[in-house]
C-alpha cells in the first residue's frame, strides 16, 4: 500500500499557508510541521482548559483528562506501561536529569559506554559522570563511514559497565543502528540501555516493548507534535534509579524523573500525535487493532514512502566530486537526513538553496564530536537535507534542480 501524501498533506496547517506556498521543506531533522490534531487540541487547551489540572470544577477536571489521555493514549502506541512514560520539557533535559540519577546510583570506577556519533545532549551529560569517578568508555564510529560496528561494543563490555548509550540514528550519518541486536549484547553484560530516538522517531514511532531498551527517547516537535521530550524508561529501571522530583512524588513512577511541573498544554496537546496515527491508518484501510500494531502499520507506511524518495537524493549526491556524503548511499538502512560535506561552509549553501525556494539547514547540528571523528570541520560544518513522510515528489523535484544549480 502507498502512502496517500494529499491526506497526509492536508492534515498539515503549514501547507495551506500562504507565506510557504512554493517553499520545499527540508530542514525536519530541526523540527518538524504540526500537525492539525495537535494544533486544535493546543488551541482548545489555552482557550477551555487553562487552569491548574485536577481539581473538582469542569475545567480544570477535563484539563487533566486530556494529560492523561496523552500519555495513555503515547504510552500505548510506544507498547508500554502508560506510568512508564514521562513528559518534560525537551530530551536534553530529560537526558541531564537521567544522568544525575545514574550519577546517584552509580560507585566509583562503574563505567558508562557512549558514542562519538550521538547528538550532544546523549553524550555530554554521561561524559560529565567522569568528574564523579564514574568511568567513560568511548564506543567510536568508523572515521570514514560514520558507522558503528556492534563487534567493536563487545570489546567495551565487561562487568564494569552498568550503562550503554547510543542513537538509534545519528542526526547527521544517518545510518538505523540495530538497537535490538546491541541492547541484547549490553544486556547480556548486565548493562542498562538508554537509546536516543530523536532522529528516528520523525519517521514512524516505535514498539519500544518489542524493542527492547530500557530507556527511549525522542522530541515531540520533532513528530508533528509541541516542545516536549517524551521519554519511556521501563519500570525495572526506573523503580532502581533515585527520584529526581519532589520527595512526596517519588511513588509516582512517571514523575521520578520531572523536577519540574509538567506543561499542562503541551503534554495535553501530545494526544493529537495519537490523533494523527489513527487518522492515517483509518484512512489507509486499517482493520481493528491495537495502538501498538496501528503504529507499527502507521511506521511502515511512512518508510515505505522516505525511501523511495530518499533514494532519489542519494542516487543524485553521492556521484559528485565536490560532495562527501556523510553515511551510506543505500536508502533501505538510514533515515532520509542527509548529510553533505562541501568545499565550503553548510550555512551558506543553505542560504543559496533558500534563494530557490529550498528551505535546508547547515553547521554542525550539535554532532561536532561525529563531525570531527569523520575529519569534518565543525566549523565549516555541513549542509543538512532532511525530510518526512509528508514531504512529495514535486518537493524532491524542487530540490534536485535546486542542488544542481547550487552545486
Amino acid at each position: 500500500m502507498k502512502l496517500d501524501t494529499k491526506f497526509v498533506r492536508s492534515q498539515f496547517p503549514a501547507f495551506a499557508e500562504p507565506v510557504l506556498q512554493g517553499q520545499a521543506f527540508f530542514e525536519n531533522a530541526g523540527g518538524s510541521y504540526t500537525c492539525r490534531a495537535v494544533v486544535d487540541r493546543l488551541t482548545r487547551f489555552y482557550t477551555q482548559r487553562k487552569v491548574q489540572p485536577y481539581a473538582p470544577y469542569a475545567a480544570s477536571t477535563l484539563g487533566g483528562a486530556e494529560m492523561d489521555e496523552a500519555r495513555t493514549r503515547m504510552s500505548a502506541l510506544l507498547g508500554v506501561d502508560a506510568d512508564e512514560l514521562s513528559f518534560g520539557p525537551s530530551t536534553s533535559q530529560n537526558v541531564y536529569v537521567l544522568a544525575q540519577a545514574f550519577g546517584q546510583m552509580m560507585e566509583a570506577g562503574e563505567a558508562i559506554i557512549v558514542t562519538n556519533q550521538d547528538h550532544e545532549a546523549n553524550t555530554g551529560p554521561w561524559r560529565r559522570l567522569a568528574e564523579q569517578g564514574i568511568e567513560i568508555r568511548e564506543w567510536q564510529i568508523d572515521p570514514e563511514s560514520g558507522h558503528l560496528d556492534p563487534s567493536d561494543l563487545e570489546d567495551l563490555l565487561d562487568e564494569k559497565v552498568r550503562l550503554v548509550c547510543f542513537p538509534h540514528c545519528s542526526n547527521v550519518v544517518g545510518e538505523i543502528n540495530p538497537v535490538t541486536e546491541i541492547t541484547a549484547l549490553a544486556h547480556a553484560a548486565g548493562a542498562f540501555v538508554c537509546v536516543d530516538g530523536v532522529s528516528y522517531a520523525p519517521h514512524g514511532f516505535v514498539d519500544v516493548g518489542a524493542l527492547g531498551p530500557d530507556i527511549y527517547m525522542f522530541s515531540a516537535y520533532k513528530t508533528y507534535g509541541p516542545h516536549q521530550g517524551l521519554m519511556v524508561v521501563r519500570r525495572a529501571l526506573a523503580e532502581l534509579l533515585p527520584n529526581q522530583g519532589h520527595f512526596f512524588n517519588g511513588g509516582t513512577l512517571y514523575k521520578r524523573f520531572t523536577p519540574a511541573g509538567p506543561d499542562h498544554a503541551q503534554v495535553a496537546a501530545c494526544a493529537g500525535m495519537a490523533d494523527y496515527v489513527d487518522a492515517l491508518y483509518a484512512h489507509h484501510g486499517g482493520g481493528t487493532a491495537d495502538a501498538t500494531a496501528r503504529g507499527v502499520f502507521v511506521h511502515d507506511l511512512m518508510r515505505d514512502h522516505e525511501t523511495d524518495l530518499l533514494q532519489q537524493l542519494l542516487d543524485a549526491v553521492k556521484s559528485r566530486n565536490s560532495v562527501r556524503l556523510i553515511g551510506s548511499d543505500n536508502a533501505q538502512g538510514r533515515a532520509p537526513t542527509v548529510a553533505l560535506a562541501l568545499n565550503r561552509a553548510g550555512e551558506e549553501v543553505a542560504r543559496d538553496l533558500a534563494a530557490k525556494g529550498v528551505m535546508a539547514g547547515g553547521g554542525d547540528f550539535y554532532a561536532v564530536r561525529a563531525l570531527k571523528a569523520m575529519g569534518v570541520d565543525p566549523e565549516v560544518g555541513v549542509l543538512r537535507l532532511s525530510f518526512t513522510h509528508y514531504t512529495s515528489q514535486a518537493e524532491i523535484d524542487q530540490l534536485l534542480t535546486a542542488l544542481d544549480d547550487v552545486l
